[in-house]
């Protein structure tokens, strides 16, 4: 295994050029392998999970999702503060940043952009807690793509541009995962439910997020610094990816509902609204589904 994983590591390198080795050693990093076993895994328990749940009672897993959603919540906030504040007091530069130029602002946001890289990997949780509830309509084509990609994506950029111009995306997202999850968390809540209005905001939030992310790495190519331009181009593409799924996801959610609510209330029979994404499920979807509290 070890001949495979230089093996490997040499292929990779002999394509990427070399790492940055500031980040040898650390937990995950070294080696692609256990990162692309991980996302196998996680597609094998998409696939099967739904399966297996098939003809069981689906879990509440209410506690769990409280508990789940307020440490994502708190880890993202914990991620967006370190960030913007080691950018604010270390003079990065908001139109290009190379890698190597503030040693003590590059190493803190290299230290706090592998929890990034690791919290991609808890967010898994997101599929498997729709699996035990299943709530399998909510197991998209964009959630696995935006799942899986993530934590292959980030492992690269911790091995290649894990600090410079890579802090801006991940400061966003922190932002948006904190507005997303903690709304998610207390969906859980029955008794404050009725109280939460700005779910379809979470969309715009992420569309937003997309866009200003891809702007800035526009930036970094109009006045270049250094930072690898492949990469800057491969970030805009991802961006373009994920505007056009998120834009379809906003399209087909909101804006057809809208238009199926309007209808049916004009027939005098007004419809409910979509579930929540890892809170509760909609009772369209679940009306017959008795739920196990465990």
């Amino acid at each position: 295994m070890e001949t495979f994983n230089h093996q490997l590591n040499t292929y990779i390198e002999s394509w990427m050029g070399p790492r940055d080795q500031r980040v040898k050693g650390w937990l995950l990093l070294d080696n692609y392998p256990p990162t692309f076993a991980l996302t196998v895994m996680y597609l094998l328990i998409v696939w099967m999970g739904p399966k297996y749940m098939k003809h069981r009672q689906p879990y509440s897993c209410r506690g769990l999702l409280v508990l789940y959603n307020l440490g994502i919540t708190l880890l993202s906030f914990y991620m967006f503060y370190e960030l913007v504040s080691a950018v604010w007091h270390g003079g990065y530069n908001f139109y290009c940043q190379d890698t190597h130029s503030a040693q003590e602002v590059d190493n803190k946001i290299i230290n706090v952009l592998w929890w990034y890289y690791f919290s991609k990997l808890i967010e898994f949780m997101d599929t498997f807690f729709f699996i035990l509830r299943k709530n399998n309509h909510q197991i998209t084509f964009l959630h696995i793509y935006h799942h899986a990609t993530m934590l292959n994506i980030w492992w690269f950029v911790m091995n290649w541009i894990p600090c410079g111009h890579s802090y801006f995306g991940a400061s966003l997202n922190s932002f948006v995962h904190v507005v997303m999850y903690s709304y998610y968390g207390l969906s859980s809540i029955p008794a404050v439910r009725p109280y939460l209005w700005w779910k379809k905001y979470i969309t715009q939030l992420q569309l937003i997020q997309f866009f200003l992310t891809m702007s800035q790495t526009m930036c970094a190519v109009i006045w270049p610094c250094g930072f690898p331009m492949g990469w800057l181009y491969f970030q805009i593409s991802y961006m373009v990816t994920l505007i056009i799924l998120f834009s379809n996801f906003y399209i087909q959610t909101y804006k057809k509902q809208s238009g199926s609510l309007k209808k049916e209330h004009q027939n005098g029979s007004p419809l409910s609204t979509n579930g929540h994404a890892n809170g509760t499920p909609s009772m369209e979807h679940n009306v017959h589904k008795k739920l196990r509290v465990d």
